[in-house]
């Protein structure tokens, strides 16, 4: 079994589908073990090279921690879109909008390059995505499109 994120769907490939897909991110997957290891490597790496001092070691180490804390409790982030409503899942967070509730769909690239989604629904209210909880943009973008929403772009957007 992989532990990358993926969509789901019985109908793969065909982007206009409308089975339900399902996208779920790991927090125990191969990149955050890279960089665990890698980093745990350069402090030991500095501690027998550079003879450096433990407790400026420890100091390192502590940023660690929460990524540490995050591959042991494995938690998991997702999407899940049906014909009728959109929801997601992040730790303790959930929340579901039906389909026919959302006005538009504005994703939202920022200056770190990552995409934030934002939900404008009928009633004039704004739902925000939690961002480990998307899927890859341009996917995600082609699938709302397909069920029929209005998909709005912003690329640096001050906000």
């Amino acid at each position: 079994m992989s532990l990358a994120p993926r969509w789901m769907s019985a109908a793969e490939g065909d982007p206009a589908m409308t089975e339900p897909l399902r996208y779920v991110r790991h927090a125990r997957s191969p990149r955050n073990l890279a960089l665990l290891a890698a980093i745990w490597a350069g402090l030991v790496a500095a501690v027998v090279l550079f003879d450096a001092a433990w407790w400026l070691i420890a100091l390192f180490a502590l940023p660690t921690l929460p990524l540490l804390f995050e591959i042991l409790s494995d938690r998991r982030a997702g999407l899940d879109l049906d014909a009728t409503r959109l929801s997601w899942f992040s730790g303790r967070l959930d929340g579901a909008v039906a389909l026919d509730e959302i006005a538009q769909v504005r994703l939202d690239t920022r200056w770190d390059f990552t995409v934030r989604a934002t939900l404008y629904l009928h009633s004039g209210k704004q739902v925000r995505l939690p961002q480990e909880c998307l899927p890859p943009h341009r996917r995600f973008e082609e699938i709302l499109t397909a069920r029929g929403l209005v998909v709005v772009r912003h690329h640096f957007a001050g906000r």
